[in-house]
């Protein structure tokens, strides 16, 4: 099979954690840069060549941002490099494999495979991956391709049609991106409270720990704590007359949205109709 080589292409985070990650799994995988810079102690980085380093057969992942894939793809067709032993892969979870149209009849598949879980350190990506998802799409080898590289790296495939990326990358930026910034905004509401910074930066976290494993085995609507799935509207109103501004708006318009997911999991109407006047009203300011 061709995924017996790879050849990751980017030294970011997510390159890096590629490459560790294959290597860890038994794969030999190459990582290339455009650039000298310093990479994870169990890495080389390569640079110069790319022709080179993409060789004579196996996949071919870049790990690169979105922006810079067509060019990339126009780049490698340019070398001459890329032939029918290879499979190349880029790692959006947006784009699909029209993004790879230079290499369009060169390559034996062309597609994309995206690992959706959050790596901030690419020393954890190994660990982070083993029993999270990747979605894949493309043609049936560049498929194949990302299934054999799912399996070998501890991830579940999942097929994702091209026409389903943006939803399906929407719904990781609402899961992952923005709970962090929910954090964030957290953190700083405490400290602006007077909680000192380094208690103010961890303390919500076992709680957000504790709502992520209520998911597990359970519905949202199960899942779901705090003042609004409790029918607290006095709560709600005092949280709203201490919060200004955006924080203020954000707040109510996630409350909404929870309202509705509280609702499914049977919140008496009369405090469902007096928390909504209240987070609508403050949706308006």
């Amino acid at each position: 099979m061709l995924v017996d080589r790879v050849t990751v292409i980017g030294a970011g985070r997510m390159g890096q954690g590629l490459a560790l990650a294959l290597r860890r799994a038994g794969l030999p995988a190459l990582l290339w840069g455009r650039r000298a810079k310093p990479v994870h102690r169990e890495l080389q980085l390569q640079t110069g060549d790319l022709g080179k380093a993409v060789g004579q057969d196996g996949v071919v992942l870049l790990a690169v941002p979105d922006d810079a894939i067509a060019g990339l793809a126009a780049d490698l067709a340019g070398t001459g490099a890329v032939g029918r032993g290879h499979v190349v892969l880029h790692l959006s979870g947006l784009q699909d494999r029209q993004v790879l149209a230079p290499l369009e009849g060169r390559a034996a598949g062309l597609g994309s495979f995206h690992p959706l879980q959050a790596v901030a350190d690419p020393a954890e990506a190994a660990e982070r991956w083993r029993g999270a998802y990747a979605a894949i799409e493309g043609d049936e080898i560049a498929r194949e391709a990302g299934r054999v590289l799912a399996d070998r790296l501890g991830l579940t495939a999942v097929e994702v049609p091209a026409s389903a990326k943006a939803a399906y990358h929407i719904g990781a930026v609402f899961c992952a991106n923005y709970v962090v910034t929910l954090a964030s905004i957290a953190e700083r509401i405490a400290a602006e409270a007077g909680i000192a910074p380094r208690l103010a930066a961890n303390m919500y976290l076992p709680l957000l720990a504790g709502a992520v494993g209520n998911l597990a085995g359970r519905t949202p609507a199960e899942a779901l704590t705090g003042p609004i799935i409790r029918g607290d509207v006095e709560t709600v109103r005092r949280h709203l007359e201490v919060l200004e501004g955006a924080t203020r708006r954000l707040y109510a318009e996630l409350g909404l949205a929870t309202l509705a997911l509280a609702r499914s999991a049977g919140l008496a109407a009369e405090r469902s109709v007096l928390l909504e006047g209240l987070l609508r009203a403050a949706t308006a300011r």
